[in-house]
């Protein structure tokens, strides 16, 4: 007989205490501020062991970015299983549009944003964070390019990709913005504006 509904039921247990413990974290954080409040408050509040939070979570800042291995498991896999005929590009614009434009105009995301500028903890545990973001989409555009993992226009691309949640919060139309992103990154640069100039070198209606 098959153990598969035994199993399935455990990962969602698994899944859902693992929630429990992120957003008990988050609420207290936002609360009282990262550093004011303990593991072992944040296990309290989620009702469970702080053996138990740590079997979930390998740190205290890990609490704060709970989705960040399934963030970076979605942005590869939008590259390497995106449909065939679509570019690089257009399947990270199309992924960008699905998951981080909800994410751009969600209402917690300045407190969010203020809670981790205002921690030194965990500023350097979201750079270090997206760094590995950015090795990893870039080693998977460049193997989906037939490049060596170490290409810089991967690399550059990567991390421009990466910029699009903070360049599109707080926009009053966060769609356009990412859309605007990657018409940037799919056609270039095209000035226009009273400072630009034409091919000629001259400014505009000359």
């Amino acid at each position: 007989m098959s153990d598969t509904p035994a199993v399935g039921r455990r990962e969602r247990k698994k899944a859902a205490t693992r929630q429990a413990i992120a957003d008990a974290a988050l609420e207290l954080f936002l609360e009282h501020g990262f550093e004011r409040v303990s593991v072992r408050e944040v296990a309290e509040r989620a009702d469970v062991s702080t053996t138990t939070l740590f079997a979930h979570f390998p740190s205290k800042e890990a609490l704060v970015f709970d989705r960040e291995a399934e963030v970076e498991a979605e942005l590869v896999a939008a590259v390497r299983d995106r449909p065939a005929g679509q570019d690089v590009v257009e399947a990270l614009r199309a992924h960008a549009l699905t998951s981080w434009g909800r994410l751009a105009s969600d209402p917690r995301r300045a407190s969010f944003t203020a809670l981790v500028d205002g921690s030194p903890a965990l500023r350097e545990y979201g750079e270090r964070m997206w760094m590995r973001h950015a090795g990893a989409l870039g080693e998977a555009i460049a193997e989906e390019l037939g490049l060596g993992p170490d290409d810089i226009t991967c690399a550059a691309l990567a991390r421009f990709v990466l910029e699009v949640p903070a360049l599109a919060t707080g926009r009053q139309d966060p769609r356009a913005a990412v859309d605007a992103v990657f018409d940037l990154l799919t056609h270039g640069w095209q000035p226009s504006g009273p400072g630009s100039r034409d091919a000629a070198g001259g400014p505009h209606g000359d």
